[in-house]
């Protein structure tokens, strides 16, 4: 898919055709993260950082099980 970059205010801009938001299972006001990749750029909702961190928030919740039990009595 071959997108434009355009002028908005100060700065430039691409405007994503609706069958990519579709496809992205984006709205407007939606968060699309840019990654770099060996291969070049990959625009994603994927939010690497937010998954990084749930990812230690799951450990602590594993090992702590008995503790968070604890806390919602």
């Amino acid at each position: 898919m071959k997108l434009k970059i355009t002028a908005i205010g100060n700065s430039a801009g691409v405007i994503l055709p609706k069958e990519l938001l579709a496809r992205l299972r984006l709205d407007k006001g939606d968060e699309l993260y840019a990654l770099e990749t060996p291969d070049g750029i990959r625009l994603t909702t994927y939010d690497p950082d937010f998954a990084a961190k749930m990812e230690v928030a799951e450990r602590i919740m594993r090992e702590r099980r008995g503790l968070l039990r604890k806390l919602a009595e």
